[in-house]
C-alpha cells in the first residue's frame, strides 16, 4: 500500500532535554565539533548513520531519551553546549567591534541555492556551497546577513548509474518538517507572500527559516493549498523546467524574496536591510520591486527611484561565458509584466530596457543585474578580467580595465571543510581557525614532519574505506550480486598517492581529459614502484546529454577489471562525500578550458587540509599558484583546435604526474617520511590558509561592497531622497547636453624644446565645448600611455585637466615611460553619487 500523504512527526523531548532542540535546529552544529560530539554521545552508531541531530532525536527510542534526561553528566554537557551557542549568537564579534557608524544594520543576500549541509539538500554544486559558506562566515564574523532563496521540494537530483554507466536521476520528495526549518507564522497561521501571475492569478509562497548560526536563511515554498496545481509546483526542483517555470522561480526569488524579507523583519523586529547582494542574476527582479516600493511609498518617478535602488545593490556574477547567462524570450517577460500587476507603477518599457542585449528577442538577466547594481564583481582576479571583457559592450568607449566590475575572489569556510584531526594536530581552535586562516602561532610549532605525515595517511585511509563502501553500494545499485563484489575489498590502498577530481560535469571542465591517452593513464595507475590511484565524482545537469556521455566514458574505463582497484567513479557527489575527498586526497586535479573556470573553490578546500593542487592556471589558481604550493598544468595558449589543445594539455598532465608528482611523493627519508612533499604541504597550509578563507572573502565584501553601499544609500535617500533626485536631474541634463559635448582640438607642448625622455614635463591642452554643462559637472582628463600599431593606448596614466573659464583646458604631467607613447583627452560625467566615472556609460573622446 502507498501512503496518500507523507508527513514528519518530531520527537517530544523530556523537559530536561529541551535545550537539545535549539542545538539541533541551529546549523552551527555543522561546523562546531563539540555540538556534534554531544549528539554522538547519545548513540554513536546512529549518529554516524544519519549525521543529522534533528533526525537523530526523531530516531532515538523514547527509553533512551528518558535515560539521558536522568544522566546528570550528559545534562551538564548539554547545558554547557546551549550556553555556548547562546554566547556565540549574542556576543560582539568582528563586525560589532568595528568603530564605523555607517556599517549597515542588515544585508539581504539572495541566491538560487544554499549548500549549508547535506542535511538540508537545497543545492546543486559550487554556487550553492559558496552561498552556504558565505552565510557561515558572515555568522562567525557577526555580519548581519539575511539569506534569501527558494525551498525545493525535490531539491536537486540524486545520481546513480545504469549498468552501462549512464547517469540516472532520482528526485526524492522532501518534507520540510523533517529538516532543521521552522515555518514563519503570524497569529498561528503561515505567513504567505504573493506575486502576481498572468491571467489575474497570484503565486503564493510560505516562508521557512533555517538558522545558520547568527544568520536567518529564508526559503520560499510554493507547495501550499493556496496555489493552483501548476503554481504549487514552481519550487519543485532546482534548475528544472522550461522558460515559464524558470522565470516564475526567478520572479519569486527576487520579488517574492524581497517581500519575504520585509515581512520577516516586520514580524521579528530585525532591522530592515538597505543593502542587497545578489549571488548571480537569478534574483535580479528584486530591483524592480525595490523601485516599486519607493515609487508608491514616496511618490518618486522610476528614474528618481533608480539611483536609490542602484546605490544599495551588489551583483556578483559567476559566469565566465555568455552561454551561461540566464536569458528569457522577450515575449515571455512581457507576458508576466504587461498587465502591471507584478510591479505596479514600473512601466514595461523600463523593465525590458534593463534586460536588453544585442539580440532584441532576448531578455538578459545579467544585463539587468548590472544595470540595477552600482557595484558588481567577478569571483577571482582572472574572472574579473574575463567579465569586464565579456560585458564591455555595456560601456562603449571605455577600455576593458575601466569597465566598473571588480573582483572578490571566493573563499571557503574553514571550520566546515578542515578535518578536525588537523586542527587538533596544529593546536588550533577548530571554529576560530577560519577567522584568521591559521590561528595565530606558527603552524609548525611543536609539530614534526612525521606527525603530519602520519595524519595525512590516517585521512587517506578514511577516504579508502569510504571509497570501498560507496563503490560496493554503487555496484549493488547497478544490479550486481554481493557474491560478485569480493574485489571491492582491494580497491585503493592507504599508502598510494591519491588524486581527486570532483565537480559538476559541463564540457569545459573536461572530466575526460585524463582519458586522452588511456595507455599512459593506465601506466601511471599501475606503476609498480610509484602507483597512483584516482577518485572521480561529479553530476551532469539532467538536460546535458554531452555531460552524461563524458560520465559514461569515464565509467566504462573504471569498470575495466585491470584498473578498477586504482581508479573509481563515485556517483551522487554531495557535501558528505566531498569532505572525505578534500581531506583524504594528496593531490586535487582541476583541468578546465582556460579561462572558463570562474573560481573553482574545491581546490581551496583540499589545500586547507594539506592537499596540493594540480591545476590549469584558471580561476583562483591563477592568482594563488606560487610554484611551491602545487603544480600548474601548462596552457596550450594560441592553439585554436580544441582537440589539439586537449592532446597537448593532457600530455603535460601525464608528464607532471609521472615525472614530478609521483617521484616527489615516494621519495622518503630513512623514517619513511617524504620531506620534499611535506615541505610543499607546510608551505600550502601557511600561505594559502589565510587567502582561501570565506572570512577573508566576506571581510572584502564588507569593506568594498556593503559599507560603501550603505554610505551611498544614506546619501541617496537622506533628506527626502535629495541625492537620488539630484542624480536623476543630472542624468536628465546629460541626456540633453551630452550629444553636443565636443573636444575641438588638443595638443601636447614641451617647454624650451626639451628632449622627450622619461620624466620630461609636458602640457596637454584642449578646447572643449561642454554644451552648457558646468566644468564641475564633468571630469576632463588627459590620458597618456603606450601606443601600439593600431593607436590603442595601454598602461595609461590619467591626469585631470583644469579650465580657464572660456573653454580651454590644460594639464601638466611628466612622461611616465619610454617607448612609443600617445595621448588623448576625454570628458566624463561627474556626480557625488556615482561610484565610478564609467558608471553612466558616457564618454566623449578627442
Amino acid at each position: 500500500m502507498r501512503a496518500v500523504r507523507r508527513f514528519t512527526v518530531r520527537a517530544s523531548l523530556p523537559e530536561p532535554l529541551t535545550g537539545l532542540g535549539s542545538l539541533a535546529t541551529n546549523l552551527r552544529w555543522t561546523w562546531h565539533p563539540p555540538t556534534r560530539d554531544l549528539f554522538a554521545s547519545m548513540d554513536a552508531e546512529l549518529f554516524n548513520a544519519v549525521r543529522d541531530p534533528l533526525r537523530m532525536l526523531t530516531a532515538l527510542p523514547p527509553r533512551r531519551l528518558e535515560e539521558l534526561a536522568g544522566d546528570e553528566e550528559f545534562l551538564a554537557r548539554a547545558r554547557d553546549s546551549v550556553a555556548d551557542l547562546e554566547r556565540y549568537l549574542t556576543e560582539p564579534r568582528w563586525y560589532q567591534r568595528r568603530e564605523d557608524a555607517d556599517l549597515p544594520q542588515a544585508v539581504a543576500y539572495f541566491s538560487m541555492e544554499f549548500g549549508v549541509t547535506e542535511a538540508l539538500p537545497n543545492y546543486s554544486g559550487g554556487l550553492g556551497v559558496l552561498a552556504g559558506d558565505h552565510l557561515k562566515a558572515a555568522s562567525d564574523l557577526g555580519v548581519p546577513v539575511i539569506g534569501v532563496g527558494l525551498l525545493y521540494r525535490a531539491g536537486y537530483f540524486r545520481q546513480s548509474l545504469s549498468l552501462d554507466g549512464w547517469q540516472v536521476e532520482h528526485y526524492p520528495v522532501i518534507d520540510p518538517n523533517a529538516f532543521p526549518l521552522e515555518l514563519l507564522t503570524e497569529d498561528g497561521k503561515p505567513v504567505l507572500v504573493g506575486v502576481a501571475m498572468p491571467g489575474g492569478r497570484e503565486l503564493r509562497a510560505q516562508i521557512w527559516k533555517a538558522r545558520v548560526g547568527r544568520v536567518p536563511l529564508l526559503l520560499l515554498d510554493t507547495d501550499t493549498d493556496a496555489n493552483d496545481d501548476d503554481l504549487r509546483a514552481v519550487t519543485d526542483r532546482l534548475y528544472g523546467g522550461d522558460a515559464d517555470h524558470r522565470i516564475r522561480q526567478e520572479i519569486l526569488a527576487g520579488i517574492g524574496g524581497f517581500r519575504a524579507v520585509r515581512k520577516y523583519c516586520e514580524l521579528t523586529g530585525h532591522p530592515q536591510p538597505k543593502v542587497f547582494h545578489t549571488n548571480e542574476g537569478h534574483a535580479g527582479f528584486l530591483g524592480l520591486e525595490r523601485a516599486r516600493e519607493i515609487i508608491q511609498a514616496d511618490g518618486l518617478a522610476f528614474e528618481e527611484a533608480l539611483p536609490a535602488v542602484r546605490a544599495g545593490t551588489l551583483f556578483t556574477t559567476h559566469t565566465p561565458v555568455s552561454a551561461g547567462i540566464d536569458r528569457f524570450p522577450v515575449d515571455v517577460v512581457q507576458r508576466y509584466f504587461t498587465d502591471g500587476r507584478l510591479v505596479p507603477d514600473v512601466d514595461l518599457r523600463r523593465v525590458l530596457a534593463l534586460g536588453a542585449e544585442d539580440n532584441p528577442g532576448l531578455f538578459n538577466m545579467a544585463h539587468m543585474g548590472l544595470r540595477l547594481a552600482q557595484r558588481a564583481n567577478g569571483v577571482s582576479q582572472l574572472h574579473g578580467r574575463v567579465t569586464r571583457r565579456m560585458f564591455s559592450r555595456l560601456w562603449p568607449g571605455f577600455d576593458d580595465a575601466e569597465v566598473p566590475i571588480s573582483s572578490v575572489t571566493n573563499g571557503v569556510h574553514g571550520p566546515t571543510w578542515v578535518a578536525r584531526e588537523l586542527s587538533a594536530l596544529l593546536g588550533r581552535d577548530h571554529e576560530e581557525w577560519g577567522l584568521d586562516g591559521n590561528g595565530g602561532k606558527p603552524l609548525r610549532e611543536g609539530v614534526s614532519d612525521a606527525q603530519l605525515w602520519e595524519l595525512r595517511r590516517e585521512l587517506r585511509e578514511k577516504l579508502v574505506f569510504e571509497v570501498r563502501r560507496r563503490v560496493r553500494a554503487a555496484w549493488l545499485q547497478r544490479g550486481a550480486s554481493p557474491l560478485e563484489l569480493g574485489w571491492v575489498d582491494s580497491v585503493f590502498d592507504p599508502d598510494v598517492l591519491t588524486v581527486g577530481f570532483a565537480r559538476r560535469v559541463p564540457t569545459y571542465k573536461r572530466l575526460t581529459l585524463m582519458l586522452r591517452d588511456p595507455d599512459r593513464l593506465r601506466a601511471l595507475l599501475l606503476d609498480e614502484r610509484r602507483p597512483i590511484q584516482l577518485v572521480v565524482a561529479g553530476k551532469s545537469h539532467p538536460a546535458d546529454e554531452g555531460g552524461k556521455q563524458l560520465i559514461q566514458q569515464i565509467v566504462r574505463f573504471v569498470d575495466d577489471a585491470g584498473v578498477r582497484h586504482r581508479i573509481v567513479f563515485l556517483p551522487d557527489y554531495d557535501m558528505s562525500m566531498a569532505r572525505y575527498l578534500y581531506r583524504g586526497c594528496d593531490v586535487w586535479l582541476n583541468n578546465p578550458v582556460r579561462p572558463l573556470e570562474a573560481c573553482g573553490t574545491s581546490g581551496m578546500k583540499s589545500a586547507l587540509n594539506g592537499g596540493l593542487n594540480l591545476s590549469i592556471r584558471d580561476g583562483w589558481w591563477e592568482e594563488c599558484y606560487d610554484g611551491s604550493n602545487g603544480w600548474a598544468i601548462p596552457n596550450a595558449d594560441g592553439v585554436t583546435d580544441p582537440l589539439r589543445r586537449d592532446d597537448l594539455e593532457a600530455a603535460a598532465l601525464y608528464d607532471l604526474l609521472g615525472q614530478q608528482i609521483a617521484p616527489l611523493f615516494y621519495d622518503r627519508d630513512g623514517e619513511g617520511v617524504p620531506k620534499g612533499w611535506l615541505s610543499m604541504v607546510w608551505h600550502t597550509l601557511e600561505t594559502l590558509g589565510p587567502r582561501v578563507q570565506a572570512a577573508r572573502m566576506v571581510r572584502e565584501y564588507v569593506e568594498s561592497g556593503y559599507l560603501p553601499a550603505a554610505r551611498m544609500v544614506a546619501a541617496a535617500t537622506g533628506d527626502g531622497y535629495r541625492g537620488a533626485l539630484s542624480l536623476a536631474d543630472y542624468r536628465t541634463k546629460l541626456e540633453v547636453a551630452w550629444p553636443r559635448v565636443r573636444i575641438f582640438d588638443s595638443e601636447l607642448l614641451v617647454e624650451d624644446r626639451q628632449p622627450l625622455v622619461v620624466g620630461t614635463e609636458v602640457t596637454v591642452r584642449a578646447r572643449i565645448d561642454l554644451a552648457g554643462l558646468d566644468p564641475s559637472e564633468v571630469d576632463i582628463q588627459a590620458v597618456v600611455g603606450r601606443v601600439g600599431e593600431d593607436d590603442e593606448l595601454s598602461d595609461t596614466v590619467t591626469v585631470p585637466m583644469t579650465g580657464d573659464g572660456i573653454g580651454a583646458f590644460a594639464a601638466r604631467l611628466r612622461l611616465p615611460r619610454p617607448g612609443s607613447v600617445g595621448y588623448t583627452v576625454r570628458v566624463l560625467p561627474k556626480h557625488p553619487l556615482l561610484a565610478t566615472s564609467a558608471e553612466l556609460s558616457k564618454v566623449v573622446l578627442a
